[in-house]
């Protein structure tokens, strides 16, 4: 990689929460903390730099709070794109503290702001038929039951290896990035920027109004879709296993290391991925070199600094 190149890394959830946490503010700080080691690495052998991350279990506990401050205390519960928009703001502001202290340590100049985000999605995409996006914690069926006869326009799924019921919404396909000029134009004038986190807030455009909707988009594909808008060279996906793998769980497992948008497009039509997992992480990487971007690469958040010189992850180039 050259120094100078724009990389675009998307956070995986163990970015912020690890497995077994409840996500308490100071956990999850501390966890940003330990990322921003990691983040801090690039920026000081002189890459540009933007993340984006997830938000499910946050902004499925905002949505909690909301609801008991309601039934509790009267006070009005706000719709999910609002409560995504403060989702952004917190998990940015957690990104802001740890990473921008992590750079000063270092002794670098360089100032984290987060922009929040809006993300195009197209009124009449078929996901709003079919909802799929996990939001929020795990529940009992008990306790799922309970909630559903709250809320009875609820959807939730049943997660069969993590042994729990989530509940799911709409996850419709990014368009646009509202903000992409903005997010390039901080980035050009010298700052780390955090953007389109959770994958940014759904919006349609109804004439010249925009208004927020009720899904969640899938932060590697909005991120995915970031990157190609901003022109970034390189995407990276960081997650909690050290890449993506065929006949992963089974015997024959295998991690991939270098693959072409080809191969890893047969991969994915043949099931190899899983839809709620790996398989919007691939399709992402196959979009950004398709698009033109020069690698997408998947690896483990601690090995951020090896898969950047090629030596882990799984490394996607056109072909």
């Amino acid at each position: 990689m050259l120094h100078g190149e724009l990389i675009l890394v998307a956070l995986g959830g163990n970015a912020l929460m690890r497995r077994g946490e409840k996500g308490t503010y100071q956990e999850q700080y501390n966890n940003i903390v330990a990322t921003s080691k990691h983040l801090a690495d690039i920026v000081e052998q002189g890459y540009k730099l933007v993340i984006t991350h997830g938000n499910g279990p946050q902004v499925g506990a905002t949505l909690l709070r909301h609801a008991a401050g309601q039934k509790l205390y009267g006070i009005p519960a706000f719709p999910m794109d609002a409560c995504g928009a403060e989702t952004q703001g917190f998990i940015g502001y957690l990104i802001q503290q740890g990473l921008r202290t992590e750079l000063k340590r270092r002794g670098l100049d360089k100032y984290v702001i987060t922009v929040i985000t809006r993300v195009l999605v197209d009124k009449d995409d078929p996901a709003f038929e079919n909802p799929t996006k996990p939001v929020g914690p795990f529940y009992t069926r008990e306790e799922m039951e309970r909630i559903r006869q709250e809320y009875p326009h609820y959807v939730f799924v049943e997660d069969k290896a993590r042994g729990g019921w989530r509940r799911v919404v709409p996850s419709p396909d990014p368009k646009l990035i509202a903000e992409r000029v903005a997010i390039r134009n901080l980035v050009d004038a010298g700052f780390v920027v955090v953007a389109s986190g959770g994958g940014g807030i759904p919006i349609i455009e109804e004439g010249y109004v925009a208004k927020g909707v009720e899904a969640v988009i899938d932060k590697d594909l909005a991120g995915e879709r970031l990157a190609e808008l901003i022109k970034a060279d390189r995407f990276i996906i960081l997650t909690d296993v050290e890449g993506a793998y065929i006949n992963f769980g089974k015997p024959g497992q295998k991690l991939l290391r270098e693959v072409t948008s080809s191969e890893a497009r047969r991969y994915l039509e043949s099931g190899e991925f899983g839809q709620g997992s790996m398989y919007p992480k691939v399709l992402a990487c196959i979009r950004f070199v398709e698009a033109g971007g020069k690698e997408a690469i998947i690896a483990e958040l601690s090995q951020l600094h090896q898969a950047m010189k090629g030596e882990a992850g799984t490394h996607f180039r056109l072909g």
